[in-house]
């Protein structure tokens, strides 16, 4: 694992330029300017959700304003989706930055689900990797983790710190020294 870290921080630190603009249907008291963020890749849209909320709520009425969901030229985004998965499918050959549409009023209820706080996202994220663990070590690894962790692997993709994740992701990586290798690949397949 130690050979691959080069590469590891590479696919960590990978960001995406992205432009937020409010969609034009929104009720405002003034014209709102777009957000810019570089989006890591390896994290989810709902953990820069405040971000954006706070830039635009600026403009905003607060009776003007519910859950916010994003889109991409007419397609919502789904906030269980990591970031780089979103770009990669839906945006990859677009120009850069990103445009991202920020809504706060209808709400698709028939393709995405509800993300009502930030505990949902961490709920999500530990099941994936649980289902990995199975697949690979039989869920030996994240069974003998503690609490403290699981909290880590969460804080590290949560504040976007590479070695505080990656000290508690090692484990997941690695394989017994007497096995040739893990029991299976785990993989997911997303489709929009």
């Amino acid at each position: 694992m130690t050979d691959d870290k080069d590469v590891l921080r590479d696919v960590w630190f990978g960001r995406i330029p992205t432009c937020f603009t409010l969609y034009q249907d929104e009720i405002t008291e003034r014209e709102a300017e777009p957000y810019y963020l570089l989006l890591p890749r390896v994290s989810y849209l709902t953990l820069v959700t405040d971000k954006v909320k706070k830039h635009f709520q600026k403009v905003m009425r607060q009776e003007d304003i519910s859950e916010i969901w994003f889109e991409h030229e007419g397609t919502p985004l789904k906030w269980h989706y990591p970031i780089g998965l979103l770009f990669d499918l839906l945006a990859s050959s677009s120009a850069l930055p990103w445009n991202i549409t920020v809504h706060f009023k209808s709400f698709p209820e028939k393709d995405l689900l509800h993300c009502p706080s930030k505990d949902v996202i961490e709920a999500h994220f530990m099941s994936c990797v649980k289902e990995a663990d199975a697949l690979k070590h039989k869920s030996q690894v994240i069974n003998e983790m503690q609490k403290k962790d699981h909290k880590q692997l969460w804080m590290g993709l949560h504040n976007d710190r590479f070695d505080q994740f990656w000290a508690i992701n090692r484990k997941l990586m690695e394989y017994p020294a007497e096995e040739n290798g893990f029991r299976y690949i785990p993989f997911r397949i997303y489709q929009v």
